[in-house]
């Protein structure tokens, strides 16, 4: 199976990680953080999870499943109503939201996002 990573200047690769792998048919876009209030945060996390995505030639149209971790599980509510109003419209894909016990991005990091897309 070939394997594609996905990664600019603005998303750059890595040691540990990149920003998206790209194998036939799915694209795996790793989590993008977001900082400050939550709204704030998720709409953070969703643009540069949609620009990743259109990195790699997919977009959130083709989202099968979200992974949602959020520092503070009470910020769900909130998150959801940013979250929903950023997506495309009709059937929304799978998804999971637990709460992390710390993110990557330092204190002010709210929420983290991740994706798989078809590709």
């Amino acid at each position: 199976m070939s394997k594609q990573i996905i990664g600019n200047d603005k998303y750059p690769l890595k040691p540990h990680n990149s920003p998206a792998v790209k194998v036939p048919g799915l694209v795996f876009a790793s989590g993008q953080v977001g900082q400050g209030d939550i709204e704030t945060a998720t709409k953070q996390s969703i643009t540069a999870l949609k620009e990743v995505l259109e990195l790699s030639g997919s977009s959130l149209e083709k989202v099968v499943k979200f992974n949602i971790y959020l520092k503070d599980m009470n910020d769900m509510v909130t998150m959801n109503d940013v979250f929903v109003s950023l997506l495309p419209e009709g059937p929304k894909p799978a998804r999971t939201c637990i709460q992390a016990g710390c993110l990557p991005g330092g204190p002010n990091a709210r929420i983290e996002i991740e994706a798989i897309a078809q590709a």
